[in-house]
């Protein structure tokens, strides 16, 4: 399985498994043993590393107290031999939740003390939630068995780059928090915000050798994770990104330090604190050493999605220097108290982002009075408007924040995002083309219509200080209006056809092939097919073939990036590469939106990486590999897993049918097709049987009994045409039963050669497979832009032409001709008085005499 189909398993095992346990609950369970798995392997995978074999491990005892020290040394930790969480596996049904209990006792006691920031209290929240897993001892150990069982093909060996680990863990984070309700904001920020913010970051840190992130409310640690992620990629080196994160909640906090260990981040680059962030902010020295360890905490770049609107006390904090000279956030209201405790920790030349409701750029009182001297003082760079129902137990508007300390311009960047998503589920979400674009518009400080703009801090002040979104960009589609004189005249006003000039200035002869003024304000189209013109028109085709041009050698330029290149491609980086380059053929070619092309290549992209990251993690040979194709069937109340033939761990069997086996494939098509003509001919012979024929025997509901037809054929009382039509059911059900015969066996033998050829590819027709997976299907994605662009056209111009089609005056017409035949059909009835007088009233409504 790849990463993600083993993601998506673990999880939907997990989510049966929790039964009534709260999601935001048990969560903290399974993370909590896929981390002491990680420790537990990562330790076996260092003893091998030093000379310890399978046969030794046995002898792994805390009362070794040599090897004990040296492990704690390099580690951080020891786990004895009977604690490893493979000693728990193997012991099968003797496992017991005691032993978690003491594995997780004797973790805490052999820790480094060195290390005790990093590891101390880790399991707390796993240790006391123990006892919810089950009713009694014999509960909570299957529980526990089940669990670790579920997730004991995580692969944590390193070889991976920790990032199927780390994948896995996150996708299980978003999947409990999208099911936590309310309680999901306290630990998850939206994996495509956290992007979003992270691509920010990365761009204002691209030249700098080491850097430093905070994230204050740290949560899960995925915001920092995937900062360090984004930034990464222009740091060369590992070990350059030094992480700082603060948490309240003790199970949150628990949680943060386990995704920074387990993404491979060395102990001395986490540094970690469990506190309330606003009340006890971080510490400035080693309260054994006061002098010699002062050191206030500024970093590179602070990152964070605090708790919205959330009470606090501003109490004797007017000396706080993190609050002086701004003013304190009111006391029911934090969000300004978050935001300038973040800015206080960022360097001169560092950058913030902060995730805030919409509320904070406009609310008036103390926090009008902290925006206006943000302003002011030149601190806010950037507003980011998104998608209502972004996040995960709330539906309100929120923003990113984007400050820095010294800035050299003096405007703010207002971007309205809120309508760029994609609806999933009850939240909405950004797609890889929305955080593209906003973080190109944020990179380059561009306006946008509609969708962003640079605003002085001038007509900021005449706002009152007042930042709200839409008093700046204007992102509402037009309302539709109606023209007076065409609707009741006929034509098309000029005003509206000039609406589509962005057409018009692209395809310069197509106007004039389609209108002709009738005065100075109206035109009318002169064409019967609309469609039919604008297809032919040279100009259309100009364009479309232009496109064509632009993407000739296309095929060959990611051929050579892809495949030709694919033992030294870095994974992360190669599809900005690949993007920059559909950017670069797109510069001339009008109309296509830029980021409409880059979703597509995103779309294809994640598929193409997982394949990539199997490549590079076990070789090119992977790609001949076979593997059993596993199925859940249930078998009475009970789940099981039975393999379902054979599936290709990277070439899809399909592919290769399609490819090198076509004439079997066809073959078995082909008769797959009779047999669905035959069940037609069932139905057609059904239609033509007479109602007494449809009570017999042979008949049941809407199709044929066939064991009835055969006794009904022996019947020698039989009426002839019912014999003729039954002899061709007979017929048929014969000739079926021999093809699905056939089929099953054909099938099997293809199923089978199928595997062989994989098997047996040589590395050629390997790359050319790759070719048709990975390639073709994005290059037929984008050459149907044009295509899109030129039916969209034709929709509007068809909807213009039919919005004026009827005057007014021929829709009067209309209704007077409607009510002149209804009347004379009131003439013709007949019925009693009363009707007779109600129907002679409605036809003086109608106007008849």
């Amino acid at each position: 399985m790849n990463k993600q189909q083993l993601a998506t398993k673990i999880w939907e095992s997990a989510n049966k498994m929790r039964s009534k346990i709260e999601a935001n609950e048990y969560k903290d369970y399974i993370l909590g043993f896929i981390f002491y798995k990680f420790l537990s392997e990562k330790e076996v995978k260092y003893l091998k590393n030093n000379d310890w074999t399978d046969e030794y491990l046995p002898e792994l005892k805390e009362e070794d107290k040599e090897t004990v020290t040296s492990i704690q040394k390099n580690l951080g930790y020891f786990i004895s031999y009977e604690n490893l969480f493979s000693t728990w596996l193997s012991k099968g049904k003797d496992f017991s939740v005691q032993d978690v209990r003491d594995a997780l006792s004797a973790f805490s006691r052999l820790i480094n003390p060195t290390h005790k920031k990093v590891f101390d209290g880790i399991f707390d929240t796993l240790q006391t939630g123990l006892s919810k897993l089950g009713d009694s001892a014999a509960s909570q150990s299957k529980s526990i068995s089940d669990l670790i069982y579920l997730i004991k093909d995580i692969p944590m060996d390193g070889k991976q780059g920790y990032d199927v680990l780390g994948f896995i863990y996150e996708y299980l984070i978003e999947k409990f928090a999208a099911n936590a309700g309310k309680k999901a904001g306290e630990f998850y920020t939206p994996h495509e915000v956290s992007l979003l913010m992270s691509e920010i970051v990365a761009e204002h840190l691209k030249n700098r050798e080491k850097i430093e992130i905070f994230d204050p409310t740290s949560g899960s640690a995925s915001l920092l994770i995937n900062i360090g992620k984004s930034a990464s990629k222009y740091i060369e080196g590992k070990n350059k990104i030094k992480y700082y994160a603060q948490e309240l909640k003790q199970n949150t906090y628990n949680l943060t330090r386990m995704n920074l260990v387990m993404r491979g981040i060395e102990a001395d680059n986490i540094v970690t604190r469990n506190g309330d962030t606003l009340e006890d902010d971080w510490p400035y020295f080693d309260e054994n050493d006061p002098t010699q360890t002062y050191n206030p905490l500024y970093v590179d770049a602070v990152v964070s999605n605090p708790p919205y609107s959330q009470g606090w006390n501003p109490s004797d904090k007017e000396t706080d220097p993190r609050y002086a000279g701004y003013g304190l956030a009111p006391k029911g209201k934090a969000d300004y108290a978050f935001l300038l405790h973040d800015l206080y920790h960022i360097k001169p030349d560092g950058i913030m982002n902060i995730v805030l409701p919409h509320g904070v750029l406009f609310r008036g009182g103390e926090e009008g009075e902290i925006r206006k001297n943000l302003i002011e003082k030149n601190k806010i760079d950037t507003i980011i408007g998104l998608p209502a129902n972004i996040f995960y137990g709330t539906g309100i508007p929120t923003i990113v924040m984007v400050l820095k300390q010294k800035r050299v311009n003096t405007d703010v960047l207002i971007i309205d995002a809120s309508k760029g998503f994609v609806k999933e589920g009850k939240n909405n979400k950004l797609r890889a083309s929305d955080i593209k674009k906003i973080v190109d518009v944020v990179t380059r400080r561009e306006c946008v219509e509609k969708f962003s703009r640079v605003v002085s801090r001038d007509e900021i002040r005449r706002n009152d200080y007042n930042l709200n979104i839409p008093r700046y960009v204007d992102s509402s589609e037009k309302a539709e209006s109606w023209d007076i004189y065409a609707s009741m005249f006929g034509g098309l006003p000029i005003s509206e056809i000039n609406e589509l000039n962005e057409y018009w200035t692209a395809f310069p002869k197509l106007k004039t092939a389609l209108l002709e003024k009738t005065s100075g304000e109206y035109s009318r189209i002169v064409v019967t097919d609309i469609k039919k013109a604008v297809k032919e028109n040279e100009c259309v085709q100009a364009f479309e073939q232009s496109f064509k041009n632009a993407f000739g050698n296309f095929d060959d330029y990611l051929y050579n990036e892809l495949i030709i290149k694919m033992d030294t491609l870095g994974i992360s980086k190669t599809e900005e590469v690949l993007s920059l380059d559909i950017f670069a053929r797109l510069k001339d070619i009008p109309l296509v939106d830029k980021y409409e092309a880059y979703q597509l290549l995103d779309d294809d992209w994640t598929k193409i990486a997982i394949d990539l990251e199997i490549i590079k993690t076990e070789g090119f040979e992977s790609t001949k590999v076979v593997d059993p194709n596993m199925v859940v069937k249930k078998k009475g109340n009970l789940e099981q897993e039975v393999q379902e033939g054979w599936k290709g761990r990277i070439i899809p069997f399909d592919l290769v049918q399609n490819t090198l086996l076509l004439d079997e494939k066809q073959e078995i098509q082909k008769k797959e097709n009779r047999l669905s003509e035959i069940t037609s001919k069932y139905e057609e012979l059904f239609d033509m049987l007479t109602e007494e024929e449809k009570e017999a025997d042979f008949v049941n509901e809407d199709s044929f009994v066939f064991a009835e037809v055969k006794k009904a054929l022996k019947n020698k009382d039989i009426e002839v045409e019912t014999k003729e039509k039954l002899k061709e059911v007979e017929a048929l059900n014969t000739e079926e039963k021999a093809l699905k015969s056939e089929v099953k066996k054909e099938s099997a033998l293809l199923e089978e050669k199928t595997k062989e050829t994989i098997e047996s590819l040589s590395d050629e027709q390997v790359r050319q497979l790759l070719k048709k997976k990975w390639i073709h299907p994005l290059i037929q994605n984008l050459m149907q832009l044009p295509d899109r662009i030129v039916s969209e056209l034709v929709a509007k111009l068809e909807a213009l032409a039919k919005k004026y089609e009827t005057t007014f005056a021929e829709i009067e017409s209309q209704i007077e001709e409607t009510e002149k035949e209804l009347s004379l059909m009131i003439d013709d009835l007949e019925a009693g008085e009363f009707d007779m007088r109600g129907l002679y009233e409605f036809k003086k409504l109608l106007g008849g005499e």
